[in-house]
């Protein structure tokens, strides 16, 4: 007769089971602990934006998506300007802040580089660490929609938000300030 080499079949398969179920039950513990985390507060410096309240802005403020890929809605703390909204990601990166409302850039000028995203033109202002994006072909003449984004935060903020300008905000002429 021959005799096995190791530990039965079938204490080593309960033993693998066993550490299979640990493994899921560990990683859905810790995925249920970070959802239950509430989004920090983000405090969002005022800005000139002279038609924030615009009905335009309104309803695109109301529409805001609650997550933006990795990025969740956050509360801003008080006073929040009118026509802003935050959306933080991971523990320590800085948030994505959309405003509308604000006046043209002052460095958006005739034949500066402009990205398409869907069928929205985007200005791009960069600064350390971060960006911000300004629609400049959609809604009531001199209302943009600045999107400011952290450093690494990927394409699907400006993507969700172009997605959403494209249904509320009608498309107008380019008024670029006079080149230098």
């Amino acid at each position: 007769m021959i005799e096995p080499d190791g530990p039965p079949r079938g204490a080593l398969i309960a033993a693998i089971a066993v550490v299979v179920v640990t493994i899921v039950g560990g990683l859905s513990y810790v995925a249920l602990r970070q959802a239950d985390i509430p989004a920090r507060p983000v405090a969002i410096a005022a800005a000139p934006a002279p038609l924030a309240g615009s009905p335009q802005c309104r309803t695109l403020i109301d529409r805001l998506p609650a997550t933006m890929g990795e990025f969740h809605r956050a509360e801003a703390i008080d006073p929040v300007p009118v026509g802003t909204a935050a959306w933080v990601g991971s523990a320590g990166a800085d948030p994505v802040i959309l405003r509308c409302g604000v006046q043209r850039p002052s460095d958006f000028v005739v034949g500066a580089p402009l990205q398409m995203v869907d069928a929205v033109s985007w200005f791009a202002a960069h600064g350390d660490g971060a960006s911000t994006w300004y629609s400049v072909d959609r809604g009531a003449p001199e209302t943009y929609v600045a999107l400011t984004l952290p450093q690494g935060s990927g394409p699907t903020p400006i993507q969700t938000v172009s997605e959403l300008i494209e249904t509320v905000m009608p498309v107008r002429a380019l008024d670029p300030n006079p080149a230098r």
